[in-house]
């Protein structure tokens, strides 16, 4: 790829556009009376490392890579905490009895006639990408699966411990050099990439999180400018030799403006790198309730580097509760009920295809948490499962999906080659102009199931045994069947809340109530210790576990995150 310096004025108008004068909803006039717009002093503040040194870690935290570090914190991360504050503002609204909609001043953009810059070679075909978290073994062998991508993540399958982090980021930066190999201390078992790996992509951290091992002026720096410096500036020159390029996946969006922040923050570093507008590239998911509404916003802010959109689902089941969680009349039922072929779910990924296809940018379905089973027969059931899950997805035009196996790669793989044939890479050519208009009625009607007291233990079963994984250092767990992180955590104690809140009747006629919810918690809780033995339950951190889950369940304020009082308990 040649390198070029960047034209400011071309920066400009891909980067910022500028709606009419009169355009200007509460959260934008919010954020400009808050001075979103910075300006920055030309002093650079050094970066405080505060965290314990890490083996390796001074291949990843050099003099370059804090540099780059330090000059965006100074540019961008005081920009955050207003995002952030738009995001509380805009949810008062929704608590006080409003309901999301689709913007009424960026109508313009929606109806507009533009496309997002373009996609690489590498990013056409991703008809089956696999996630998981940074470790040495996963980077492996999630490169080496039968798949067009590996999604390296930071955020839901990662425990953000310093030495996590740290190791994570020289695992990659390895990887990318072809250097990456790892010897297992309990089989002896050798692993290293092989010849034709799958395009790799990091996922950084949501806005919402601080890196507390890091200071910039004296406070905690944004943890996603972190992720995304450190691999950026590790990475970009052995990534473009070989091809490809550094991108990125970016999670937890709820606006457009926070889409422009990123923007401007991938337009400052391609500037100061003499790269080319749109050299990097990131797919950002929508997995938000708000965002669901701005998926033509975010596209069009970011039209120079992004490439797709992603149906986040788990996180945005959440994101549901979590944002209608005043509104009585949108209670979920079990979260097993909760599937992509009811008509809310239907109609978030149909909206998603016929926009991002548009536009000129892919979109890709959502994760399926199964992951194969102990015999034949259950790993078949699960396959089969697995099967329809996908099915649905080609079906409604998706270019790709995510499994969390390897093992469920050549189900998903021969979906979409089924689906998407040999004369594409993808199914940009799919329309949906069949659909319509998809209303907000559509995307905020909650689906009909039952509220059962066996679903309502299953999840606290979960939760308890997620938690006391996280704050121990685990955030990818399999539990019952399922890989399990941040998200399909965070919906079973938000489920609980929920019910909680709004006094619902189980299917067998009991109200859920904060004493029925303890009484629970203590009986499932033994349910756990014996399920996991004895030795693992006294050494293990359930306790804690249990009196977190407590704390966030019956708390009158719905916490956003289970993470965030969870890291104050994370073993470094």
């Amino acid at each position: 790829m040649t390198h070029q310096v960047v034209d400011n004025t071309e920066l400009g108008a891909m980067r910022m556009p500028q709606l009419d004068s009169d355009a200007h909803d509460d959260v934008a006039t919010h954020l400009q009376a808050s001075a979103l717009i910075h300006s920055p002093s030309s002093k650079e503040e050094a970066i405080k490392v505060t965290g314990k040194f890490v083996d390796g870690q001074e291949k990843v935290l050099t003099e370059g890579a804090l540099s780059l570090l330090s000059s965006l914190c100074d540019h961008f991360a005081t920009q955050v905490p207003e995002l952030l504050n738009a995001r509380k503002f805009r949810l008062a609204k929704i608590d006080a009895g409003e309901l999301p909609d689709y913007l009424p001043q960026t109508r313009k953009i929606r109806e507009g006639d533009w496309q997002v810059r373009g996609i690489p070679n590498d990013l056409r075909d991703r008809r089956v990408e696999l996630t998981g978290p940074v470790d040495r073994k996963m980077i492996i062998n999630g490169l080496n699966a039968n798949v067009k991508v590996f999604m390296a993540d930071f955020e839901d399958s990662l425990a953000p411990s310093w030495k996590a982090i740290i190791e994570g980021q020289v695992n990659l930066r390895d990887a990318v050099r072809g250097e990456i190999e790892y010897t297992s201390a309990e089989t002896g078992k050798h692993y290293q990439l092989n010849e034709d790996p799958a395009v790799l992509v990091c996922r950084v951290r949501g806005l919402h999180m601080v890196e507390k091992h890091l200071e910039f002026d004296g406070i905690a720096i944004p943890a996603a400018l972190f992720d995304f410096a450190l691999y950026f500036h590790n990475n970009y020159r052995q990534l473009l030799a070989k091809g490809s390029g550094p991108y990125f996946y970016v999670p937890k969006l709820e606006s457009h403006l926070e889409a422009r922040w990123w923007a401007k923050v991938f337009a400052f570093v391609e500037e100061r790198f003499c790269l080319q507008p749109g050299t990097i590239k990131c797919t950002c998911l929508i997995e938000t309730l708000p965002a669901v509404f701005e998926m033509n916003e975010i596209l069009f802010e970011l039209r120079s580097n992004i490439v797709a959109l992603n149906c986040g689902r788990w996180d945005y089941i959440f994101s549901y509760i979590k944002t209608l969680k005043n509104h009585g009349d949108r209670i979920l039922p079990d979260r097993h009920d909760v599937t992509m072929d009811t008509a809310f779910m239907s109609a978030y990924s149909r909206l998603l295809v016929k926009t991002c296809h548009k536009r000129g940018a892919l979109a890709m379905g959502g994760m399926t948490a199964l992951i194969p089973a102990r015999t034949d027969e259950l790993t078949q059931a699960v396959l089969d499962k697995v099967r329809i899950d996908k099915e649905l997805e080609a079906k409604n035009g998706h270019d790709g999906t995510w499994v969390a196996h390897p093992d469920l790669a050549d189900t998903a793989m021969g979906i979409f080659n089924e689906y998407i044939g040999v004369d594409h890479v993808n199914q940009l050519h799919i329309t949906r102009d069949v659909d319509g208009p998809i209303a907000a009625k559509q995307l905020l009607t909650p689906c009909d199931g039952e509220r059962t007291e066996a679903g309502m233990r299953l999840n606290i079963r979960i939760a308890l045994r997620y938690i006391e994984s996280w704050i121990s250092g685990n955030a990818c767990v399999p539990i019952y069947g399922q890989m399990e992180d941040a998200a399909t955590a965070e919906i079973s104690r938000a489920s609980i809340w929920q019910w909680i809140k709004h006094e619902q009747s189980l299917s067998n006629g009991v109200v859920v109530t904060k004493a029925l919810f303890k009484a629970c918690l203590v009986e499932e809780l033994a349910k756990v210790k014996h399920e996991v033995g004895e030795k693992r339950f006294t050494h293990g951190r359930f306790t804690q576990a249990a009196v977190l889950l407590e704390q966030i369940t019956l708390c009158d304020d719905f916490v956003a995150f289970l993470t965030e009082p969870g890291d104050e308990m994370l073993i470094e």
